[in-house]
């Protein structure tokens, strides 16, 4: 949960009723835990495998940090997700019936049972994050730009989604706008993140590109940009650029302190663009963050013209 604040954009700002950042909380805690576990990044993996009732063991060196997992690594990660799926069943058959139904194991997952019961949420949006990571595990490269953004509609759109159900005001046409913003935000710390997920053995930038531009895996382990990789980063922070324009519209479609929240998410997609912009598209030497009293002037311009 302490990950929270090293987001692109407010997980749960304080100007939020009680309940609203609880219920974000929630989400965003279940949400940190199924990328923890499909990266390798948890802090105790054997007591969560053990209270989760997972009889797969992780290896004796895991292998996260220093290079792809090894296949009995990726065994582990995904009998973890499977642990977590099923507990996920917990949380909504306590929901519905909350004095026989089994309740769910993991802390972060109980947090879930009174925002499911309170918003009617469905399992499908908590379910479709599990699968991205059971992605993770079997693809480590993408072929197409298309192929990228059928994996955000997995990994990314899910939580714009849980947000609009908790506030009371999905929409076909929201759920579309928010779509476009959440995709986004997943291009955008791709783009962050390009050497620390070279080193997970993951490349999300489409082999297209980088065929197009001229880029190998080994221009993109450098220790700096070259000229081609820098072209490659600027073509696809336009592309999430140009979904951050499609989706900002959302933001003029609520009221109040909503409003509010949509325009920081949006605006921090936006600050993260213009940290890679500043960095001169050089995502190597070091990973570019953005910066806050940017996101906070952008986020308010966003709230005054609603996009």
């Amino acid at each position: 949960m302490d990950k929270a604040s090293a987001e692109n954009f407010p997980v749960a700002p304080f100007f939020l009723p009680a309940a609203w950042r609880d219920d974000l909380m929630a989400v965003y805690g279940f949400a940190r835990l199924v990328d923890d576990a499909g990266d390798g990044d948890l802090a105790d993996p054997v007591g969560t495998a053990d209270l989760l009732g997972v009889g797969q063991r992780p290896p004796v060196t895991p292998s996260a940090q220093s290079g792809p997992p090894t296949p009995a690594e990726t065994v582990f990660r995904l009998a973890l997700l499977d642990g977590l799926e099923r507990d996920l069943d917990r949380v909504f058959e306590t929901a519905l019936h909350p004095g026989t139904a089994d309740r769910p194991r993991h802390p972060l997952m109980r947090r879930l049972v009174p925002l499911v019961d309170r918003h009617a949420l469905t399992p499908e949006p908590f379910r479709r994050l599990i699968e991205a990571n059971r992605v993770d595990q079997t693809t480590a490269r993408y072929p197409t730009y298309d192929d990228l953004v059928g994996y955000c509609t997995l990994s990314a759109d899910p939580v714009g989604r849980l947000v609009l159900a908790i506030a009371g005001v999905s929409t076909p046409e929201r759920i579309e706008l928010s779509d476009a913003i959440c995709t986004a935000l997943q291009v955008v710390e791709h783009l962050q993140d390009v050497a620390e997920d070279l080193a997970r053995g993951r490349i999300y930038l489409p082999a297209e590109d980088l065929a197009r531009f001229g880029v190998s895996e080994t221009d993109l382990a450098a220790p700096t940009a070259s000229g081609a990789v820098r072209e490659l980063i600027a073509f696809e922070a336009e592309r999430a650029r140009t979904l951050l324009d499609r989706g900002a519209p959302l933001v003029g479609t609520v009221r109040g302190r909503l409003r509010l929240l949509l325009a920081g998410f949006t605006a921090g997609g936006y600050a993260a663009l213009a940290a890679v912009e500043d960095a001169g598209f050089d995502v190597l030497a070091r990973q570019a963050k953005p910066d806050k009293r940017r996101l906070v002037a952008k986020a308010a311009a966003i709230f005054a013209k609603g996009r």
